[in-house]
């Protein structure tokens, strides 16, 4: 009944969903992952170079998803495109980075 009503089909939604909340609320480990990730002479310099193009591409160029001026919902496409790109560094950054920030994201 529950999961019906948020139009959620099976469980494995649910933990989908659920990961993307636990990501979303670990943003204060951010800060120390990002340090870390481009301090380590682990990562090439093409791809902290393409995710440091990424973030200051995103708040430079003018287009919004959802306009600012919508309040709340201008607000959330930022975030959400903010959180994206971390994930996508995530993602591209050494294994032993990941299990010491605990970011367990499954390249999909």
């Amino acid at each position: 009944m529950f999961l019906n009503v948020f139009n959620i089909k099976d469980v494995s939604e649910l933990r989908k969903i659920w990961k993307r909340m636990r990501f979303v609320l670990n943003v204060r480990k951010f800060i120390p992952f990002m340090f870390e990730f481009f301090l380590s002479k682990d990562i090439s310099i093409t791809k902290k170079l393409v995710s440091v193009l990424a973030i200051i591409g995103y708040f430079l160029l003018p287009f919004d998803i959802i306009p600012d001026f919508l309040t709340i919902f201008g607000l959330v496409d930022d975030v959400a495109v903010f959180l994206f790109i971390l994930q996508q560094i995530i993602k591209i950054s050494p294994k032993y980075l990941q299990d010491k920030y605990g970011f367990n994201i499954k390249n999909e």
